[in-house]
């Protein structure tokens, strides 16, 4: 049963989701959808009942103690409210935002349960976020592709129609989910270089935050999140330096990718990226003035706030410990 009691009535909502695992390769879908929450203060409304999706022997949850009373951690999804304002220039857009863990069980009932909450809220767009490994190197500019399985959509979102056949995540489950329902869908997907998979990468968080810019036209506060994605690539360059054979793997996917990239040298490719300059140029109060982010060819703020990162979302309940 879906409670939406307390939940105001949203403008032109967009549902943003993304779920660690196996869609989420250096945790950079995920740390993307944490980042929205945490810099626009996103208000939770709801969590899916961890009882129905989830093996515990999988994703177990954990037991702590706050002011001598005993706690435990259920793995869940959950769904907060984002009040962006807007980017001072149009009208402003509230984003849904769902987090969690790639359900053990039940997807259809699972990604069921998600539309339910979309068409209650009256979502106009569902984006799914993800991150694979990829033979990508570290030093470019980190690959986001677009994806939906809508050819209107496709050609009205310059986005490309999904022709994937093989193995899938909740993020293709819930893609297709939308489409049978009704409900415009896209897959934003971050390649991470394989030979450095491990989370964090910034640098990808931070690819998948600019393609989702694009994509919704509206201006995401960056926060700290360029200035790790420098000091990530700066240690993995480091890393890469001390060993020759790694050094060398590299320079040949750098050869690769240059060549690759040559046609995206249009015109097209630039009016995207002024697109982008010109959004930034102009800051709003409060936001810092932003500067051009010479690593990536993104854009940083001058200043940012300060803000530590959240654990991951999870359904918090007092009760006794079960010892195994």
């Amino acid at each position: 049963m879906i409670e939406l009691e307390g939940v105001p009535e949203l403008i032109d909502p967009v549902m943003i989701c993304a779920f660690e695992g196996w869609n989420d390769a250096g945790d950079a879908a995920s740390s993307a959808v944490a980042h929205l929450d945490r810099e626009w203060k996103g208000e939770v409304f709801g969590a899916l009942d961890a009882e129905d999706y989830y093996d515990f022997q999988v994703n177990r949850p954990t037991v702590w103690l706050e002011g001598g009373v005993r706690k435990v951690t259920w793995p869940t999804t959950r769904l907060s409210v984002v009040r962006t304002g807007g980017d001072g220039k149009g009208a402003p857009r509230d984003l849904v935002l769902v987090r969690g863990i790639e359900p053990s069980m039940r997807w259809r009932s699972f990604c069921n349960e998600i539309l339910g909450f979309a068409h209650e809220l009256g979502v106009e767009l569902v984006v799914v976020l993800g991150s694979l490994l990829g033979d990508t190197p570290h030093t470019r500019p980190v690959p986001v592709s677009g994806v939906t399985s809508d050819p209107d959509l496709a050609r009205t979102m310059d986005l490309e129609e999904s022709r994937y056949e093989g193995p899938t995540g909740i993020v293709g489950i819930l893609q297709e989910a939308c489409t049978h329902a009704g409900v415009p869908a896209v897959s934003l997907w971050a390649a991470v270089p394989h030979y450095v998979s491990q989370p964090p990468n910034p640098k990808a968080t931070l690819a998948l935050l600019n393609r989702l810019e694009d994509l919704i036209d509206l201006r995401i506060p960056l926060g700290e999140l360029p200035e790790d994605a420098r000091a990530w690539q700066l240690g993995v360059d480091q890393l890469a330096a001390e060993d020759s054979e790694v050094a060398e793997y590299v320079q040949s996917l750098e050869e690769a990718r240059d060549t690759a990239d040559l046609p995206e040298a249009s015109g097209e490719a630039i009016a995207r990226e002024f697109e982008r300059y010109l959004r930034r140029r102009d800051p709003q109060p409060g936001d810092g003035s932003y500067l051009r982010d010479t690593t990536s060819g993104r854009t940083r703020p001058q200043r940012s706030p300060k803000d530590e990162g959240t654990a991951p979302e999870e359904e918090t309940t007092e009760g006794p410990e079960d010892e195994a």
